[in-house]
């Protein structure tokens, strides 16, 4: 899914090493599948932390959430933290349960698991418990003065004002129903009194919602108070025009906002500290609000800060500035290297009217590729994986990770162990630097593996990676083409009918 990819790309933009350190998780809740329904009914509120012992990203969240769990524990009323390892495979059955995908994911549970929703807060232990603080308690509340909501507008990056004739309408009972479920996203509070509101220019008149922003416009009011009106109302309007990558924690929620969106997204790429930058800025906002209507989204790097950015669009430094775009139906890419901030709008609308030639990011194929475990590039990849008729082992990993680099003398010894089986290949691809086949393989981490059977199907590798345990999964699993099924042409013709 298109969607997943862009949570990928941005775990490799903000990914940071983890250093290892030694904490007590003593508040933290140990759950496996024999505890864990009967603890999430016992808890009005918990959240859970789905991981992996072998995960970097895990390792690094650990002592944070520790110490958030010991915190939160005399909170009134109690915050509870749990972990389950959905890697062990008695507990395999909750991630497929509830969707986990990769590691780690973090779920709120509330009302004994009648409500489950993602964590979408910070991963630093203040950060978790001032968003878990911020989700218990009502949902929205109400504000007894225009000094009052004045303050809280200036303090919170998003809030929603809701102003009602009567708490007994149904309009306000959608409201809060909304601030139920998104209250991790913004701060909702609510009056009966119209002159409480923030002056903006524009009156209100109950019943009305007011959305204020500390970017682009300031405020918007919504048109649909119905519960799903006002859910779409805040996920398009709670976005900047133009989303900027930083290190900046508050813009975190805005990028999360920006990558979950299912929507067409556009990239520029550039030295924001260059003389120039102040003209590619001025255009690429104008772009925005001309796009904004036809569902594209923008978002605008400094490319010397956001090195893992260019890299992943395979971008060299001779190309800079550079504008991206990713189709959100196909997740096809579309690059312009070296683009003027003038020819920046044609350019958008030559891909608007279909005039551009997808952009597909691969290393060269090696001149070389006689090592036991065979390199995969994107250009090769369909010859050497899809469509060879083979079972083929493929490891998408990262240069830079550890787990992957701790990989390769096993992939190298089971590669040996298969050297004298035709119908078996280990292979790698860096995931960095070459595009990953789109619906094919879900890559959200490294290393990732897949075995690609010789009959097409994809099977995600979620194992222990021991050379004995590779090698089983692979016995268990592989497949052959039937001599009846043709000859390898007729294969290839029908996979390109697909």
């Amino acid at each position: 899914m298109a969607v997943q990819s862009w949570i990928g790309l941005l775990v490799v933009l903000l990914v940071v090493p983890w250093v290892g350190a030694s904490v007590s998780e003593e508040d933290v809740l140990v759950l496996n599948v024999d505890s864990f329904d009967e603890t999430i009914k016992a808890h009005p509120f918990i959240l859970v932390e789905f991981y992996a012992p072998w995960c970097g990203h895990c390792k690094k969240l650990t002592p944070e959430y520790a110490k958030a769990a010991t915190e939160l524990k005399s909170h009134d009323p109690p915050i509870v933290l749990a972990k389950v390892d959905v890697n062990d495979e008695k507990n395999k059955p909750l991630a497929s349960k509830y969707g986990i995908t990769g590691f780690p994911t973090l779920k709120i549970f509330k009302k004994g698991g009648s409500i489950i929703s993602d964590y979408k807060g910070p991963r630093e232990a203040a950060g978790i418990v001032a968003h878990l603080k911020q989700l218990v308690g009502p949902p929205s509340s109400e504000i007894t003065s225009a000094e009052q909501a004045e303050e809280i507008v200036k303090k919170s990056q998003l809030t929603v004002v809701g102003v009602f004739k009567s708490l007994d309408d149904k309009e306000y009972s959608d409201f809060v129903s909304v601030a139920d479920e998104l209250r991790g996203d913004y701060q909702f509070v609510h009056t009966l009194d119209t002159s409480f509101v923030p002056d903006k220019g524009v009156a209100l008149v109950a019943p009305a919602v007011r959305l204020y922003k500390r970017f682009d416009e300031g405020f918007n009011d919504a048109e649909d108070l119905s519960l799903e009106g006002l859910k779409k109302f805040l996920e398009e309007k709670s976005v900047p025009l133009v989303t900027e990558m930083n290190k900046d924690p508050a813009s975190h929620s805005f990028l999360l906002k920006f990558f979950n969106a299912v929507a067409t997204k556009a990239y520029l790429l550039l030295d924001l500290k260059a003389d120039t930058a102040d003209s590619y800025r001025t255009t690429y906002a104008e772009m925005a609000k001309t796009y904004q209507s036809k569902g594209i989204r923008f978002l605008i790097a400094d490319s010397t800060e956001n090195d893992n950015a260019v890299k992943f669009f395979g971008i060299k430094d001779s190309g800079l500035p550079a504008l991206v775009v990713q189709a959100k139906d196909d997740n096809e890419k579309y690059v312009a290297n070296n683009i003027k901030a003038s020819d920046m709008s044609a350019w958008l609308e030559d891909f608007q009217d279909g005039k551009l030639e997808a952009y597909l990011k691969s290393d060269e194929i090696p001149e070389k590729n006689d090592e036991p475990v065979k390199v995969v590039v994107r250009k090769s990849f369909n010859q050497m994986v899809l469509d060879s008729g083979k079972n083929v082992l493929v490891e998408f990993y990262a240069p830079w990770c550890g787990h992957c680099k701790k990989l390769i003398p096993t992939l190298n010894a089971l590669a040996v162990e298969f050297k004298d089986d035709d119908d078996v290949v280990i292979a790698k691809m860096d995931a960095t630097t070459n595009d990953v086949p789109q619906g094919l393989f879900n890559v959200k981490g490294f290393p990732t593996l897949y075995l690609h059977t010789a009959t097409g199907e994809n099977i995600r590798y979620e194992g222990n990676r021991s050379q004995s345990d590779l090698s089983e999964f692979i016995k268990k699993h592989r497949s052959s083409v039937p001599k009846s099924a043709g000859s390898a042409d007729e294969v290839v013709d029908a996979k390109d009918e697909l």
